[in-house]
């Protein structure tokens, strides 16, 4: 659980937008069409005027076409009849281009990624490719030769990363919900600094075939969405096991509810916690502690200590090993082909050796049962999702060091085969 209040300062006009649920209840009852939704998104993605929040687009007759299709055949039981979706372009949607940020990475994909065939299955309407940080290293947003996406909060802000044209999309009211990805905090960071709901499964729940791998073991496909019904009910569409990913695995899904009684919620000790000097960050997290106080929730102090050495083992190990493993080709063939800070991130110094790799795996294993250990009886972990919003400037002096700022909180979550909201 992680809180995403941060200071804004003067914030952007935001659209009012219909959710998924509300779109998807105005479709079955007739209130409008499909192609009616259709004609308005692409209204509204023309008035934002971001064009950096889609790699491609997908034309709008073509998709009014598919619309036309859909309304005429009925909703036949598609839970997601008729939803506009974008999609992360480091997951593969047959007859568009995949880039992973990265032109000459770029290639046509023969069929959907296991997720994307499955939303298709259900009736959603996949509009397009989203901008991203290249091969999804980074929780910034402003690591891609396709530009920056608006943050559409407040514009000298970068929108998070990696997958920050998909929540742009969303936070733009262009569609109602997204896919991204997570490794580090791909698919919160964003969801975070724009105020919006992101999901990221546990590993293996959701199914990564014809995703590009940043790091293999760890990839989650994320949701964003406008709440957190509208993103259980994408996730209950695509989670599942997949015979074409060998990650795959079953998990018991759950169904979302009422707080249970007794709640009790892990805070991190005042010790434990950093917001790097936002006072007003410092405070909404706060009151977030305090209302789920309210709420009837029994707040738990947390000694975050193995949280923090397994996050800063994620690129301090041999996990960048693995980022190196998705792009050694393209690293050896042309490597100027790749953004300098992402060469810097994933080739910028030795590669560990198999002894080290397993030592960092013993270690992981070890803080990962303290971790356990730590949380026994707690129900739910509440820390910020980072700790505080960064400008397009600081992060532009500063690319490193204001990029791990921003996955302070997010970077033990995979490590520790957790989940996250």
């Amino acid at each position: 659980m992680q809180n995403s209040a941060h200071s804004l300062g003067a914030v952007c006009e935001r659209a009012v937008v219909p959710t998924l649920t509300s779109l998807l209840a105005d479709h079955l009852d007739g209130r409008s069409t499909i192609p009616q939704t259709v004609a308005a998104t692409y209204a509204r993605h023309r008035d934002h005027g971001d064009a950096a929040i889609f790699i491609a687009l997908r034309p709008e007759a073509e998709v009014l076409a598919e619309a036309e299709r859909l309304q005429a055949e009925g909703p036949l039981g598609r839970r997601l009849w008729g939803i506009p979706v974008a999609v992360k372009d480091n997951i593969d949607v047959a007859g568009l281009p995949t880039t992973a940020a990265c032109p000459a990475f770029a290639y046509e994909p023969a069929q959907d990624a296991s997720v994307v065939a499955r939303l298709r299955a259900a009736g959603a309407i996949i509009l397009g490719k989203t901008n991203l940080d290249q091969f999804a290293t980074g929780l910034n947003g402003t690591r891609s030769p396709y530009g920056v996406p608006l943050n559409t909060l407040r514009a000298d802000l970068v929108p998070g990363g990696s997958s920050s044209g998909s929540a742009s999309a969303v936070a733009a009211g262009i569609v109602p919900v997204s896919l991204g990805t997570d490794t580090a905090g791909s698919g919160r960071v964003p969801a975070g600094l724009q105020n919006l709901v992101g999901l990221k499964p546990s590993l293996g729940l959701v199914p990564t075939a014809g995703v590009v791998p940043a790091c293999r073991t760890l990839d989650c496909v994320s949701v964003f969405a406008l709440t957190v019904e509208d993103a259980w009910a994408v996730l209950d569409v695509i989670a599942g096991p997949d015979a074409a990913d060998p990650f795959s695995r079953q998990v018991p899904l759950g169904q979302p509810g009422a707080v249970p009684p007794k709640t009790r919620i892990a805070v991190p000790r005042p010790e434990d916690i950093d917001f790097a000097g936002d006072a007003d960050a410092a405070t909404s997290f706060t009151l977030a502690v305090e209302r789920a106080k309210a709420l009837g929730a029994e707040i738990v102090p947390l000694d975050m200590a193995p949280l923090s050495e397994t996050a800063r083992l994620l690129y301090d190990g041999p996990w960048v090993a693995e980022r190196f493993l998705a792009i050694r080709d393209l690293l050896a063939k042309d490597p100027d082909a790749i953004l300098p800070v992402i060469r810097q991130v994933i080739a910028g110094k030795a590669l560990p050796d198999a002894a080290d790799t397993f030592a960092a795996r013993y270690r992981v294993a070890e803080l990962a049962l303290a971790a356990k250990a730590a949380l026994k009886g707690i129900d739910a972990l509440m820390v910020p999702t980072a700790p505080r919003p960064v400008t397009l400037a600081e992060m532009a002096a500063d690319p490193i060091g204001m990029n791990s700022l921003l996955g302070r909180y997010t970077n033990f979550v995979n490590l520790l085969d957790m989940c996250a909201l």
